[in-house]
């Protein structure tokens, strides 16, 4: 069955504005949650559509640009048109030839298809904007550093659509009867949605929030889904990933301390090592047995937290990236930054020949038994109350303009951004009658 986004994807749209933007609460929905109006603010003459969707077992950007192509090409050009871009490329893996050709057909003069390897992490818009470009992103830079925008695909069709974000589309994935990309009401838990996918395959399993490489495991079935929310991943509770993203800092530390080798796995596959980035996760793994210096220290502010070096690369089973990750907050009171030029940047001579294909990775994740599908299907969530949280986006909190007690409608506005502070507006996803507590907004139907 086929699902519906939204019948106001048919009206007229407003014309292109940074204010339209920020009143409908976008944000970036791959995940990073940055608001869209404040990135769409830098002028840039290119801006790029990340479709690459290189986590495992995730299909929601795909499916977006199969089944929704028309409001996301619309967003597209909006912003396009706001950040003063000359030209459009999507960027998405070379294998989805039917989408491509739709896209190719529909997309216009101005914005063009850029097909991608079928490699991890494609996604990352460091990545990403050399793939597209073979320009490079200095290290702690922006796209903006090299005249260029990125924005997921999600991102651009909520654009498109004009209206205010009161739904996210994900993909449920792994240990579920129906693997499936949905529409689900922001502040719904993740339980519901599980149970809309056919409910798990197994007794005792683990859930993943986005991506199992880059992902948060959930604390219970009561979360809710907010804005950035991407997959929802339910594995074996005795699933090697679930154990991984579980461990205790304590024990990835020991265990770090007297099993790494240096044997350099890890930073010979990290990939902002070989676009010539100064990180190199094997130095931060000497450095919980030794002192190290301000060199090594700089390398871990860098690291994008992919995970490749985790677990693709260490033959040791170590956990390199959460190394990297512990160290950064020591880097950053040290006041340590790169010191060289972005000239003096330059991709490895192998980088392109270490790119770790999909089905590898899959293979090495332990995910080969799952069906690696995700359909998007219509699905009429009806919950008896949504828990909708005040931050669901980089930045502050937002702050409640509703009451205990008020009622609401779907769309109605919740909460807005702090005075002067970086942050996103909040509308409510279902009708019905709002208590505020201090982080989010419940809403009883």
């Amino acid at each position: 069955m086929k699902a519906q986004a939204s019948n106001s994807q048919a009206s007229t749209p407003h014309r292109p504005s940074l204010d339209r933007v920020e009143e409908l609460g976008i944000v970036g929905a791959g995940g990073g949650g940055f608001p869209t109006a404040v990135k769409l603010k830098t002028q840039a003459s290119l801006l790029i559509a990340n479709a690459a969707e290189c986590e495992p077992l995730l299909h929601k950007d795909k499916e977006l640009l199969h089944h929704y192509a028309e409001p996301f090409l619309r967003g597209m050009r909006m912003a396009m048109e706001m950040i003063g871009a000359r030209e459009g490329v999507v960027g998405i893996k070379e294998k989805y030839h039917e989408i491509i050709a739709a896209l190719e057909s529909s997309a216009g003069p101005g914005i063009r298809v850029a097909q991608l390897p079928d490699c991890y992490p494609a996604g990352d818009e460091f990545i990403l904007v050399h793939m597209v470009t073979g320009r490079v992103i200095p290290p702690g830079g922006l796209p903006k550093d090299v005249d260029a925008a990125v924005a997921n695909v999600e991102t651009l069709m909520n654009i498109g659509l004009d209206q205010p974000v009161t739904h996210k589309y994900l993909t449920v994935a792994g240990a579920v009867a129906t693997p499936v990309t949905l529409r689900v009401p922001v502040g719904v838990t993740i339980g519901e949605v599980i149970e809309a996918a056919g409910g798990p395959t197994v007794a005792d399993f683990g859930v993943l929030l986005g991506g199992v490489m880059m992902a948060k495991p959930a604390a219970n079935l009561d979360v809710p889904v907010t804005k950035t929310t991407g997959g929802i991943v339910v594995l074996p509770a005795e699933h090697s990933l679930i154990r991984r993203h579980n461990a205790p800092w304590m024990h990835v530390a020991k265990v770090g301390r007297s099993a790494c080798d240096q044997c350099r796995f890890c930073t010979e596959f990290c990939p902002r090592f070989l676009l010539g980035h100064p990180i190199e996760p094997h130095a931060a793994m000497r450095s919980l047995g030794f002192a190290t210096g301000a060199d090594a220290m700089v390398a871990t502010l860098y690291c994008c937290e992919c995970n490749l070096c985790t677990m693709f690369a260490c033959p040791e089973d170590l956990d390199p990236k959460t190394v990297c990750v512990q160290n950064k907050p020591l880097a950053r009171e040290r006041g340590l930054t790169f010191k060289g030029t972005p000239e003096s940047i330059t991709p490895h001579p192998m980088a392109e020949f270490r790119r770790v294909p999909m089905r590898r990775l899959i293979a090495r994740l332990g995910l080969g038994e799952f069906n690696n599908v995700g359909p998007l299907t219509e699905h009429a969530f009806a919950p008896r109350k949504v828990n909708v949280l005040l931050k669901q986006h980089a930045g502050a909190p937002a702050v409640p303009v509703v009451k205990s007690g008020d009622r609401v409608r779907a769309g109605g506005l919740l909460a807005v951004p702090d005075l002067g502070k970086l942050g996103a507006r909040i509308h409510a996803s279902i009708d019905g009658v709002a208590k505020v507590e201090r982080d989010a907004v419940w809403i009883e139907a």
